[in-house]
């Protein structure tokens, strides 16, 4: 991508937990490393697990992105962003129990409230390649404003039936989110997450959610991210696909494709 183009920002939704969002994330920013992109990852999940994983050394205490949505609290971004374990990648971290008060804030808050993470985002955008933001796993104020921040919705899931069932939810907020907030917003990808291909029912769900996408025109990522221990591992451990043996870099091409669909670097 070019230097002199703004961000893409992607944000990495589904009310379910469980699913692999973060998971997802984590690795997708590991191949944008590889690619050589600036990246911003915003950890807009109350739990932290991006922050944890991502990071070294950030304390409970230290201010968050709570503490730049808050209109309570006078931090900016540039205040919080804090260095990620691999070099060109910077994290807006959430650290304690502080974004799920502010959470609850938003709720009550006033006009403007759903814009909020777009108003704070702008003036570091430029900086970066690619904007990823993680949400938790709700469809509440907090995400929300990661969508009407976002260029582009990610949405993970799984080939069970409540992953299914509950994605014409999650994509009717997507088309509310643009309708009211951003009429910019898209899905940019559906990722079918943890697919288990040889049992019946992963089978069965694959082709009903391909066939849910197809029906509204949605991008499908392919191909699916197989259940294996390897991704889990490589996440909870803090270090990349490609760093592992040949298995874990074979996934590691899946995420890296996923990449180039996702930011249109296939395209050249």
């Amino acid at each position: 991508m070019s230097a002199t183009r703004e961000a893409v920002i992607l944000t990495a939704c589904n009310q379910k937990g469980g699913v692999g969002k973060s998971t997802t994330l984590y690795h997708l920013t590991r191949a944008a490393v590889i690619a050589g992109l600036r990246v911003l990852v915003v950890d807009a999940d109350p739990q932290g697990n991006i922050t944890q994983v991502l990071t070294e050394g950030v304390g409970e205490e230290e201010p968050g992105l709570a503490d730049v949505l808050s209109e309570y609290a006078s931090e900016t971004l540039e205040d919080v962003i804090v260095p990620a374990i691999w070099e060109g990648v910077d994290v807006v971290p959430t650290t304690g129990e502080t974004l799920g008060v502010v959470r609850d804030q938003l709720v009550v808050a006033g006009a403007g409230r759903e814009a909020r993470m777009r108003k704070v985002l702008e003036p570091v955008r430029g900086r970066y390649d690619l904007i990823l933001i993680d949400c938790g796993p709700n469809l509440d104020q907090l995400v929300i404003n990661a969508l009407t921040a976002a260029d582009g919705a990610l949405v993970v899931t799984q080939t069970k039936l409540w992953s299914a069932n509950g994605l014409a939810k999650l994509l009717d907020t997507v088309t509310a989110v643009t309708q009211s907030y951003n009429p910019r917003l898209r899905v940019a990808g559906i990722v079918l997450n943890q697919h288990e291909a040889r049992t019946i029912g992963g089978g069965h769900w694959a082709e009903e959610i391909t066939a849910a996408a197809e029906a509204r025109g949605l991008p499908l990522l392919a191909p699916p991210v197989p259940k294996r221990q390897a991704i889990a591992d490589a996440t909870e451990e803090s270090r990349g696909l490609d760093e592992g043996d040949n298995d874990a870099r074979e996934l590691a091409k899946i995420y890296a494709g996923y990449l180039a669909e996702l930011t249109g670097r296939n395209e050249r």
